[in-house]
C-alpha cells in the first residue's frame, strides 16, 4: 500500500511537470476536452486535505500546481479564451 501511494504521488508530480512543460495548452482547452484543468487540481488538493483534517490555502495549492503564484502564471501564460472556446465551455457546463 505504501509503495502504491508513492507511485501515485510520483505519477501526479510527473503529470504536473508535463503540464508545466505544456504551458501552451490553455486551461479552457483542457476543460473542454477532458473536463478538468490545472485549477481543478488546486481545488481537489484543498478538498482532499480538508477530508484529512488539514487546511491548505487555495493560493498555496495553486502555487504547487502552477509552480509559481497563479497571478504570475496567468500574466505570463494564459491567453484570452476565444469566443468558440467559451461557447463550447458554456455548452458543456450547462446545468
Amino acid at each position: 500500500m505504501e509503495k502504491d501511494i508513492e507511485i501515485q504521488a510520483a505519477v501526479f508530480r510527473r503529470l504536473l511537470a508535463h503540464l508545466d512543460n505544456r504551458k501552451d495548452v490553455q486551461n479552457i482547452e483542457l476543460m473542454n476536452l477532458a473536463g478538468f484543468c490545472r485549477n481543478c487540481f488546486s481545488k481537489w488538493t484543498v478538498a482532499e486535505a480538508e477530508k484529512l483534517g488539514v487546511t491548505v490555502d487555495i493560493d498555496d495549492a495553486r502555487e504547487q500546481v502552477y509552480g509559481m503564484p497563479y497571478s504570475e502564471w496567468k500574466e505570463k501564460h494564459q491567453l484570452p479564451a476565444t469566443k468558440e472556446q467559451l461557447a463550447k465551455f458554456n455548452e458543456l457546463n450547462k446545468k
